[in-house]
């Protein structure tokens, strides 16, 4: 791997247990103003028979001083690009929220490029993109921004409570509703690979026939699993969420590969 091709996928891409050689990979998209860390619990969970990658996007964390994203598309492009996929590779997405979004649209990108390489999507906490909603939080002032993610209840409540910490965070999640909430799905696409989607049940931002419509993208298998709890069920069932990706892990080697 050319230097400057691994210095970039370091900066994008975290690991953060080991895997085994024959291991999976899992390719994880945090929620809008998530990083990469978000799947730290997951990856020790699935580690090592899964190789779960977290993706940090800029604008957070360590990469604080880099300029977010604002195109669900144009982050998807970079994505690809990075992980230059192969037809001999086998890698399944899970995104949270807007991962799952960013998830759907890297799926297909991975489809044209490496035929047989995706095994799947997990998408997690979001309405299927067919179905449209006008949302306008990246347009609101700082405090209402705030606000939303103060009832969507999964920022570390140490964030909550640093009022100088959480305006540095700002820039990005203004950037990633940007993207999401401007984002507009293109009729006719649709996913080779099977989707399985994971929700909570009283999740304000997706209600389960939302949910379902996920199915009308796949041309392979789809499933559906509720969790109690809201838009970050995840974070209070970190166990079995992990038991569920991997159950989708196993439904998604399990079926035959498809172009």
């Amino acid at each position: 791997m050319p230097t400057t091709v691994a210095a970039d996928w370091g900066n994008w891409f975290r690991r953060y247990a080991p895997a085994s050689p024959s291991a999976v990979q899992l390719l994880c998209l945090p929620h809008a103003g998530g990083a990469a860390s978000q799947f730290l619990s997951l990856a020790r969970e699935l580690s090592p028979a899964v190789d779960v990658v977290s993706v940090q996007y800029p604008g957070r964390q360590d990469r604080r001083k880099e300029a977010p994203i604002e195109n669900v598309h144009t982050l998807a492009d970079q994505l690809c690009e990075l992980l230059a996929p192969r037809p001999d590779q086998h890698v399944v997405i899970f995104g949270h929220s807007m991962g799952a979004v960013v998830g759907f649209e890297l799926g297909l990108r991975i489809q044209r490029s490496a035929p047989g390489a995706l095994l799947g999507l997990i998408a997690s906490g979001r309405r299927a993109p067919v179905i449209h909603r006008d949302e306008d939080v990246h347009r609101r002032s700082d405090d209402e921004i705030i606000a939303e993610i103060r009832t969507l209840s999964g920022t570390d409540p140490g964030v909550l409570a640093d009022d100088e910490l959480l305006r540095m965070v700002l820039p990005a999640l203004r950037a990633d509703y940007r993207a999401v909430e401007t984002y507009r799905y293109s009729d006719g696409d649709r996913l080779s690979a099977p989707i399985g989607v994971l929700v909570g049940e009283s999740d304000p931002r997706v209600n389960l026939d939302e949910a379902r419509a996920w199915q009308r993208l796949t041309d392979a298998g789809f499933s559906l699993r509720t969790f109690p709890g809201g838009h970050f069920y995840l974070n209070a069932h970190q166990s079995a969420v992990a038991s569920a990706v991997a159950e989708r892990l196993a439904e998604f080697q399990a079926l035959p590969q498809r172009d």
